[in-house]
């Protein structure tokens, strides 16, 4: 049986901090028998971010026997992070394609629990912050309010019970997100609800979450999603539940 890979996308904006430990830990990271893809779009980045992505494809550090070719995507103007992952979903060839953020909230250790699901016959898992036993941060009340108000409103209106529609952790059938993806127009943190309300209209689709770990940021830690993402995320799933 051929070996299937796994398209790990990685939009990036102003992450100098936290980027050369993300790409090394997503090289090191379990996989399953996947074999990697790595596809990393940097979003117009103002700082190093560029320049460190740059010298880590050149050091022989990062890539050791059998390491995966990094593909470096390199946008001049800042769009958001839907526009980013977009792009990067229509470059992957991979049976499977996930999304890994680059501040590392999300944990690479967490694969294993995310692609389990393919074995099942899976389309599509999230990574739910709220059904899990694993390390969670302790961070800001409000948040975690707007996100559960944020889930229960979108799945009203896609009558799936999701627990945590606004995870960054989010994994997909390759072929599937590739043809989503042409019809995403979303460019920031909309995309979310965008493709969550997209995924919902696609019948006997079977979607699944599993819990995995969440080590938050607070601002002035580099935390980007603000209050007026979260009002404008009520808007964008009205939209593309009714609208689209």
């Amino acid at each position: 049986m051929a070996t299937k890979t796994l398209s790990i996308i990685i939009p990036v904006y102003n992450e100098e901090k936290f980027i050369g430990q993300t790409i090394e830990r997503v090289l090191n990271a379990n996989c399953l028998d996947y074999k990697k893809e790595i596809i990393i779009i940097d979003d117009g980045s103002t700082d190093r971010t560029r320049l460190k992505i740059n010298q880590l494809i050149k050091s022989k550090k990062f890539f050791r026997k059998n390491q995966p070719k990094i593909i470096f995507i390199i946008k001049k103007k800042n769009e958001g992070k839907g526009a980013a992952l977009k792009t990067g979903f229509l470059k992957s060839t991979g049976d499977v394609v996930l999304i890994q953020d680059a501040d590392l909230e999300y944990n690479p250790d967490d694969y294993p629990i995310l692609l389990e699901p393919f074995k099942n016959g899976a389309d599509v898992v999230y990574g739910s912050r709220f059904i899990s036993n694993r390390p969670h941060r302790v961070l800001y009340f409000w948040h975690s309010v707007a996100n559960i108000f944020l889930t229960f409103l979108s799945n009203m209106f896609t009558n799936i019970n999701l627990t945590d529609m606004e995870t960054g952790f989010k994994v997909f059938r390759g072929d599937l997100i590739r043809k989503i993806a042409r019809k995403l127009t979303s460019k920031r943190f909309g995309f979310e609800p965008e493709i969550t309300a997209r995924i919902a209209k696609i019948k006997n689709l079977k979607i699944y979450e599993v819990g995995i770990s969440y080590r938050g940021r607070t601002y002035e830690e580099g935390k980007k999603i603000g209050w007026k993402d979260g009002i404008r995320a009520i808007y964008e799933i009205i939209r593309y539940n009714l609208f689209n």
